[in-house]
């Protein structure tokens, strides 16, 4: 009798796609989990940790339930928007992303065929990675996902979390799929050449300046909350910074949508960029501070990995080296000088500092891909033939241009549209939490409290001779106010 082995095990066989090829796809799917885990558990821990200690429940929270909320808006509507067809110069048509059929199938980017100027003649074709569409979609979801949770990072420790609820599928629906279609699934911005290999612009930017917005929106932490803000544990908060790090290899290595050679080169150049990045962050806290800060050195390793997502397949190693430089000194000028010294940025409370990490390292690191795309890397990757960047002579003066007007239109975006969603949220329920929770933190949000030490939010109970939990009713406040410690 003759053993029948299932198709989806089979390969180099007339029954198996022609078209799938097992080591892209493995790739894609690591590179998605890579991804991944740099926000489940990599900004939860972070976040987590990073915060002052009854912010450390609501500030993981936020994360992850913004993962979890992106993945069902994903494949229920914001994928096709943001891959799809054609509905806008700048956005797709919604669609599931769901059924069988459409899963199965060999993966594209439906709106990526880039045609000369004649309109007719094809320059590139459509985007056609060689495995299902079932991976193409994990990975870009993965994208979407930390997109939300890097903005929550502008809003931790006073935002209402039913607000939060609201505005994750909002943000995502009008706002992220913009980008991701105009730069990456056929829009305007991508036809016409602007670059961003891998999310400087479509991530960061974007996140950066809705961060921004959202938390002038939103208001400032309480008084004492903005006066002192320590981590609650610098080291797990190094354990999600190096995850979000090591993560990085799937955010540059998998946009090229293969494991070929220049993600290779996007690898690399990310590890040269953030480590060149860390050390200039951490010498100029030692230079002008005259102490190394270990919490500087997470946000100096952060604005490289940031600076070079826009060029990571595109720049040579030198060019990585420079921008690192960059990425580790002008974030650092705007937020330890800029921000100090200019009224409006004082004002608004971005929390983690998401503006000068994301947004100012983001359009730095688009601005200098105009500067450093090499041109025979451009070929490897980039639909517009001949791209280059400025040092390359040509038409790269054209390309540096391109990038500051790309990089201004997703400014121009966030700012409105991130407005308009929280003005609309703020007419059914209120932005913030109440003064009571702001006072309170975590045990009032959301009846939990990160650490159980000793004496902290149990009641002593003599009947009992020891500890025991309060009523959560009284968000803590008699542990707080009437505890007798013997």
């Amino acid at each position: 009798m003759d053993t029948v082995v299932p198709q989806a095990y089979l390969n180099n066989t007339s029954t198996a796609p022609d078209w799938l090829n097992k080591g892209d796809n493995s790739w894609q799917l690591i590179s998605a989990t890579l991804v991944g885990l740099q926000s489940v558990p990599g900004l939860v821990i972070l976040y987590g940790s990073i915060v002052k200690k009854k912010w450390a429940v609501n500030s993981a929270f936020m994360a992850l339930y913004a993962f979890a909320a992106v993945i069902i808006c994903w494949v229920a509507w914001a994928y096709k928007m943001s891959f799809g067809e054609q509905l806008l110069p700048f956005w797709g048509k919604a669609g599931p992303a769901l059924g069988q059929k459409f899963l199965i199938k060999q993966a594209a980017l439906p709106a990526t065929t880039h045609y000369f100027s004649d309109h007719t003649t094809v320059e590139t074709a459509m985007a056609t990675p060689f495995y299902p569409m079932a991976s193409m979609v994990w990975f870009q979801c993965v994208f979407a996902a930390i997109a939300l949770i890097l903005l929550a990072g502008s809003l931790l420790g006073r935002m209402n979390i039913r607000a939060w609820m609201m505005f994750v599928p909002l943000w995502l629906t009008f706002s992220y799929t913009v980008g991701a279609f105009s730069l990456w699934g056929g829009g305007f911005l991508y036809h016409w050449g602007v670059i961003d290999y891998s999310g400087g612009y479509v991530i960061h930017l974007s996140s950066g300046i809705a961060g921004i917005t959202a938390a002038y929106w939103v208001g400032p932490r309480t008084k004492s909350d903005r006066e002192r803000f320590p981590p609650n544990n610098i080291l797990l908060m190094l354990a999600g910074a190096g995850l979000l790090w090591m993560g990085w290899a799937g955010f540059n290595g998998g946009d090229p949508y293969s494991a070929n050679i220049d993600s290779s080169i996007a690898v690399l150049n990310t590890n040269i960029c953030a480590a060149t990045s860390l050390l200039v962050w951490t010498w100029l806290h030692v230079i002008f501070f005259g102490k190394p800060s270990v919490i500087g050195a997470v946000q100096g390793m952060i604005t490289g990995l940031v600076c070079i997502t826009p060029g990571a397949g595109l720049v040579q190693g030198w060019a990585a080296i420079i921008m690192g430089i960059l990425s580790g000194s002008v974030p650092w000028f705007t937020m330890m000088i800029v921000h100090k010294r200019w009224p409006l940025l004082q004002k608004i409370d971005d929390t983690l500092g998401v503006f000068h990490t994301h947004a100012v390292a983001g359009l730095l690191g688009g601005t200098l891909t105009g500067l450093f795309a090499e041109p025979v890397l451009c070929s490897l990757f980039l639909p517009v033939t001949n791209t280059r960047g400025g040092v390359y002579g040509g038409l790269g003066g054209v390309q540096f241009m391109k990038q500051i007007v790309g990089g201004g239109f997703i400014i121009g975006w966030n700012v409105v549209v991130t407005s308009i969603i929280c003005y609309l949220i703020s007419l059914l329920m209120p932005l913030r939490m109440s003064e009571e929770q702001l006072k309170i933190g975590d045990d009032a949000v959301h009846g939990e409290e990160a650490y159980a030490l000793w004496g902290d939010g149990e009641v002593y109970d003599p009947t009992k001779h020891g500890f025991s939990s309060p009523d959560k009713t009284t968000h803590g406040k008699l542990a707080r106010g009437t505890t007798e410690l013997i």
